[in-house]
Order: structure tokens, then C-alpha cells, then sequence
């Protein structure tokens, strides 16, 4: 089941906020992680190279949390918990140079031999502070 992101926040997923990744390790233990991320409505998107700990991670167990902190304001910020619903290698490449120009206004330095991965993840649950 979506839910919606409360609109108060919304602009935290289009300016340059880092993210907090919550995962869930084979042991159920957490692992997080800062990511970069955009907004498509419904989904909120992440990237990563294949074979790293948040991609091994997603791949077995869907479920994420974000903490999204407004850079202006470190007392505002969007939290969000969801699904992973969507892993796509396919556009990779063009996300990640999409939100690293979002970040740093140019595109990504790929590692040689590194295969990107796209995840839509479903918010199910969000909630906010200031």
C-alpha cells in the first residue's frame, strides 16, 4: 500500500539532501548507508553498484527506511519506510549520472566494470519533523 509524502517535505527529494539507507542485513542486524536520491512520483530512487552490501541486501529483503535531512535545516527532515518494488540494471547508468548531476552538477565517475542498478522503492509509511 502508497503513501503519500506529505507535501510540507516534498522539496527535501528535490534539493541536494543527502539520504540515510536503512537495510536489513542476512542476520536481520540494520545497515546504513548515505545515498543519493530523486523523486518519481510515486517512487523514491536510488542507485548502486551491483554486488555491494545495500544491493546484496535489497535483493534479499525489500524493505528500506530513509532519513531524509533538509541541509538548510538539520532539525527538518523526512522520514520514510517502503519497498524496494522495482531493481533495474537496464537505466543504471543514466540514473546515476541523473542524480549526480542533481549533486554535483556533473556526471558520475563509473568504476571500470561496474554494473549500476536502479531501485524504485514504494513509500509505505512517512512521517516529518519542523
Amino acid at each position: 500500500m502508497s503513501s503519500e509524502i506529505p507535501e510540507s517535505h516534498v522539496d527535501l527529494l528535490q534539493k541536494r539532501a543527502f539520504a540515510s539507507l536503512g537495510t536489513l542485513m542476512a542476520d536481520g542486524g540494520p545497515h546504513v548507508t548515505p545515498v543519493w536520491l530523486m523523486y518519481e512520483a510515486p517512487y523514491v530512487v536510488i542507485n548502486s553498484a551491483k554486488g555491494r552490501v545495500k544491493d546484496r541486501n535489497l535483493r534479499r529483503d525489500p524493505r528500506v527506511a530513509l532519513a531524509i535531512r533538509d541541509p538548510d535545516n538539520p532539525y527538518r527532515y523526512l522520514g520514510l519506510q517502503g519497498r524496494v518494488v522495482q531493481i533495474s540494471e537496464g537505466d543504471g547508468v543514466d540514473v546515476i549520472h541523473r542524480l549526480s548531476h542533481k549533486y554535483t552538477g556533473q556526471d558520475y565517475n563509473i568504476e571500470p566494470g561496474a554494473t549500476r542498478v536502479t531501485y524504485r522503492i514504494e513509500v509505505e509509511n512517512a512521517w516529518t519533523m519542523g
